[in-house]
C-alpha cells in the first residue's frame, strides 16, 4: 500500500494531509524525505563491516523512506529477512566459522584504521614513526 493510499484510509488531519493537499509541499516534502533517509541509509551501509549499529542505521534509513516510499518498505522487509536468516545462519556454525567472520570482520576495521591513517597518528603519539603505519591515501609527512 502507497503512502497515498495509507493517508486516504485514515482521518485528514495532521501535517502530512495539509502538505498532499498542496502540490509543491507534497513534492517538497517527499524529497526532504528521500535526502533525509537516503543520508540515513547511506550511513549505515558504510558502517556495516564495522562493530556498532551499521544494520540498525540501514533499517532505520529504509523505514524513513518506507513512510513515503513504496519500494522502500519492500526493500526493508527483503533486507531484515536476510539479515535474520544470516544471523540464525552463524548461530548454528561451529566456532571455527564464527572465528573466521570475526577475524574477516577485524580485517576490514583495522584496512580502514591504516587507509585512514589511524595507526600512523596513534604511533606518533609513542613516537613509532615507522613508514608501514603511513596511511597510502593521505601519504607520508615530509
Amino acid at each position: 500500500m502507497t503512502a497515498e493510499k495509507r493517508d486516504e484510509q485514515t482521518e485528514p488531519s495532521g501535517h502530512r494531509h495539509r502538505f498532499r493537499r498542496n502540490p509543491a509541499l507534497n513534492l517538497t516534502y517527499r524529497i526532504g524525505v528521500g535526502v533525509v533517509g537516503g543520508l540515513v541509509l547511506v550511513g549505515g551501509i558504510l558502517m556495516i563491516p564495522y562493530p556498532g549499529p551499521g544494520w540498525l542505521v540501514v533499517f532505520a534509513g529504509l523505514a524513513i523512506l518506507a513512510t513515503e516510499f513504496e519500494w522502500a518498505g519492500r526493500v526493508l522487509r527483503f533486507a531484515k529477512r536476510y539479515y535474520d536468516a544470516w544471523v540464525e545462519w552463524l548461530k548454528r556454525q561451529n566456532l571455527l566459522v564464527k572465528a573466521l567472520v570475526l577475524a574477516a570482520t577485524a580485517l576490514v576495521v583495522a584496512v580502514t584504521c591504516w587507509l585512514l591513517g589511524a595507526f600512523a597518528l596513534v604511533g606518533g603519539w609513542f613516537g613509532l614513526d615507522w613508514p608501514w603505519l603511513q596511511s597510502p591515501i593521505f601519504g607520508s609527512k615530509g
